[in-house]
């Protein structure tokens, strides 16, 4: 990726993907969907621990947004929510992954040279 040909750090691809999953909560949610397939929203919210419902619920609504997580309403009674990854935010996992792994070797190096 050549750096210097984006005038503007916003205008940088892998810039704007960190904006997307850049914050405290974004990981731990992508990653409990991705091993769950689909949770409702109480139970997203025990999967991520720590997560207040408002931080939660606009998460998740600009994670929709943005084309991550897809919401399913389903017109029952009591109401039932349904969320999961979109195919964009599957296709992000496996880049996940690979900087998962990265993240352990660098943790093994820096403890090592302290």
């Amino acid at each position: 990726m050549n750096q210097s040909a984006y005038k503007r750090k916003e205008d940088c691809p892998l810039t704007f993907a960190l904006t997307l999953i850049g914050s405290k909560w974004r990981l731990p949610i992508i990653w409990a969907l991705w091993k769950n397939k689909t949770l409702r929203y109480n139970e997203l919210k025990r999967h991520v621990e720590g997560i207040t419902n408002m931080v939660l619920s606009q998460s998740l609504k600009e994670m929709e947004n943005q084309g991550l997580v897809v919401r399913r309403q389903y017109m029952e009674i009591p109401p039932r929510v349904e969320y999961s990854l979109t195919k964009a935010g599957e296709e992000l996992v496996p880049s996940l992954e690979s900087l998962a792994k990265w993240g352990k070797g660098m943790q093994a190096t820096v403890k090592s040279d302290v």
